[in-house]
């Protein structure tokens, strides 16, 4: 969008001129909430110092091999003559194809004056050939470590994306219509929410993604009817109400994780798992995992185990007077259900659960992905100080690290939507579900980083100890299904696979399309993603899926045959339908309880009337 030949009357020059000095004013006061941060904490300077490794690390390889260095320099040279030859085509008003064309999703340029507009195109040709230099000179470094070119491409990515035109106002042409069209307004409104998402941000910026105020735990999400029916220091459990006459005999305890709120799994009543599985018959019990703060900071991986799948299934007991249980166990929850299982084979009570489901669960820690940067030795000993020191992890500094994971989708185009547009975000119950995060107690979580994610001592024999008991998970013999999801990038299934390898029971092993969340939440009646299944398991989780069969649709109904068909669940031996109160547990309050409507803010004190909070 090139500036006209319109002549600005007096008082649309007055009318900018006072935008400008609001813009002044908030730009002021952004520096100054700024300035009291620019000092990073340990956990936040032992990933800068990882990062400034790992780019000398790259320097130094670069140096090492000149013939790289020159057919970069080469090729950079090269790009530059061509997009001038291009350049000058396109401004003379000839018709040419552009030298580089954005990935196939990559919606940042969608805009049609990335591709009309020549300014914009010659723009967007010259970040998109300098982004692929970069990604290619990475991948051609040698002498470097695995993990080392791991961290180097991420950490370059980050800079590179964060250098895109899109993010700055001069440069973005949908930015700059709606500039001129509200006088600036749309500045003066993305700075003002810059620096409320800013005091409700613990390192970087957690951005505001959805209307928050558009949700309610409890009123239009997480409504599945059910209650309380016990409770401790570190969870709620709720048992739902059933909707079938007759139901399973044996109840169903889902374990979903504690790194966040488990009502992704009951967000709305047409895609919720929870639900489904009541319509199914099955006797739904669920976890509801306390928000902690500095008081949980001794809570270990044991607490976890003892406090709550162990605690539920006596709970249920009482409630239901079943002394087995059907597992159903969602990420890191899933890592837990797999120690307690390994802990009660090794106590003699592994008869109390009849089979285990693991929804997009590591055991095996082989390949954390890109999570794996804030792994690194350095990084991990920066944030264990971190946590000895507060006590916790707080939740949004978590959920920043993990969009960073897909940082164009999950954070520049909200910083260009908020900031730079200043539109307010869209109300979206996933979002909000993703931005309603927990903190993690420091006595679980550097325990679980260091001994599971960089150790990898799950899976060996013996590996780790749980209150006084060392667990394998060689030895569970309980029918395990594990399912997980193929664009995984939090639990990648190519480390999730190798965990369906260790039980000695029968296991069925099933891959579904998409991702973490999409993958796993994926009701039947909308007919996505489709999912893969084969009844070998070999060595190599490529030769698994080379064997593998590929079905339409979601794997839930493909659950529920594997549980009735083998008896978990079984037909055979239904009975009346149980409504919570009872048996020997009393409601204690109606679902979804107190511990999930817990806000971070809430749970540290904060004032809820400061801004963001």
């Amino acid at each position: 969008m090139q500036p006209g030949n319109h002549t600005p009357s007096q008082e649309e020059l007055e009318a900018w001129g006072e935008q400008a000095r609001l813009i002044g004013e908030h730009y002021q006061a952004l520096l100054e909430d700024v300035l009291p941060r620019l000092v990073p904490d340990t956990a936040a300077e032992s990933v800068y110092s990882d990062m400034r490794e790992s780019f000398r690390a790259g320097a130094e390889a670069l140096n090492r091999d000149p013939s790289l260095l020159w057919q970069t320099q080469a090729r950079l040279m090269e790009d530059q003559y061509q997009l001038w030859q291009y350049g000058l085509k396109a401004f003379s008003g000839q018709a040419v194809e552009p030298l580089v064309s954005p990935g196939k999703g990559d919606r940042r340029f969608r805009d049609d004056a990335w591709q009309s507009d020549p300014f914009y195109m010659a723009i967007m040709q010259q970040y998109l050939l300098f982004a692929q230099r970069v990604e290619a000179l990475i991948d051609n470094l040698d002498g470097l470590s695995d993990d080392n070119r791991r961290n180097l491409a991420f950490y370059a990515r980050q800079l590179v994306n964060a250098m895109s035109p899109t993010n700055f106002v001069t440069t973005n042409p949908e930015v700059m219509r709606r500039t001129v069209e509200t006088r600036g307004q749309n500045l003066v409104d993305g700075l003002a929410r810059l620096r409320e998402d800013l005091a409700n941000s613990v390192e970087g910026i957690n951005v505001t993604m959805t209307d928050r105020t558009a949700f309610k735990v409890g009123e239009n999400i997480a409504v599945t009817p059910g209650s309380v029916v016990f409770e401790n220091e570190l969870m709620q459990l709720v048992q739902y109400a059933p909707t079938t006459e007759k139901v399973f005999k044996t109840p169903l305890l889902v374990v979903p994780p504690w790194i966040n709120k488990y009502y992704v799994l009951d967000l709305r009543q047409e895609n919720s798992l929870i639900k489904w599985l009541v319509d199914q018959g099955h006797s739904v019990f669920l976890i509801s995992w306390r928000n902690p703060g500095p008081e949980q900071r001794d809570l270990t991986w044991a607490d976890y185990m003892q406090m709550g799948p162990i605690a539920s299934m006596e709970a249920i007991e009482q409630a239901v007077g079943e002394k087995s249980v059907n597992l159903l166990s969602y990420c890191v929850g899933g890592t837990l259900a797999a120690s307690t299982v390994a802990y009660l084979t090794s106590t003699r009570r592994g008869r109390k659960v009849r089979s285990v489901t693991y929804m997009a669960t590591l055991q095996d820690f082989r390949d954390p992905g890109e999570l794996g940067v804030f792994l690194s030795e350095p990084v991990l000993s920066g944030l264990e100080q971190k946590l000895e020191q507060d006590g916790y992890l707080d939740g949004r500094v978590m959920a920043y690290s993990f969009n960073l994971l897909r940082e164009n989708d999950l954070f520049w185009s909200f910083y260009i939507n908020n900031y730079l547009k200043g539109d307010a975000p869209a109300p979206f119950d996933l979002l909000y579900w993703n931005t309603d995060g927990t903190n993690l107690p420091a006595g679980t979580h550097g325990w679980y980083l260091r001994h599971l994610y960089r150790e990898n001592r799950l899976v060996e024999p013996n590996g780790i100890e749980l209150d006084g008991v060392k667990i394998d998970l060689r030895k569970i013999s309980t029918p395990s299904y594990f399912v997980s999801t193929r664009e995984d990038h939090i639990a990648k299934w190519n480390s999730t696979y190798y965990g369906a390898l260790l039980p000695k029971g029968p296991v069925t092993f099933v891959l579904g399309g998409s991702g973490h969340i999409a993958g796993i939440v994926n009701p039947p009646h909308k007919n996505k993603y489709g999912f893969w299944t084969n009844d070998e398991l070999p060595d190599d989780h490529e030769a698994w899926l080379e064997g593998a069969e590929a079905h339409e649709g979601s794997w839930w109904p493909h659950w529920q045959a594997w549980m009735t068909d083998n008896g978990y669940a079984d037909t055979e031996k239904m009975v009346a339908a149980r409504q919570p109160g009872d048996g020997e547990l009393d409601i204690l309050e109606p679902a979804p309880g107190r511990y999930v409507t817990m806000t971070i803010p809430e749970v540290l004190g904060e004032d809820p009337a400061s801004p963001g909070a």
